[in-house]
């Protein structure tokens, strides 16, 4: 039988844009598990240990904090966003129709 390999989306963040929509779309869930999680994706995607000499933070550490259910402090996410030359910008929400 067929076995099926395990879907891995930082095979796909192959660009800037791919990035910005990827993180984009996890920052509407507003879960900070799973915002964590795609920081986390990213950066292993462009490769943890250049983001970590870039932030000097602890690889193993930055794995910890950037998977589902870890809690990174906000200057850890702000420095690993800044290393992957993503920033943060605010726009009005988009009222719900009744």
């Amino acid at each position: 039988m067929a076995r099926a390999s395990q879907f891995d989306a930082a095979e796909y963040l192959d660009s800037p844009k791919a990035i910005a929509d990827y993180l984009s779309e996890a920052l509407e869930t507003a879960d900070d598990s799973y915002i964590a999680h795609a920081i986390g994706t990213v950066a292993r995607a462009r490769g943890m240990s250049g983001i970590a000499r870039e932030t000097d933070l602890n690889r193993e550490n930055l794995y910890k904090a950037l998977k589902g259910g870890g809690k990174p402090e906000f200057s850890t996410v702000m420095k690993v966003l800044d290393a992957l030359d993503i920033q943060l910008v605010a726009v009005p929400k988009e009222k719900k129709a009744a």
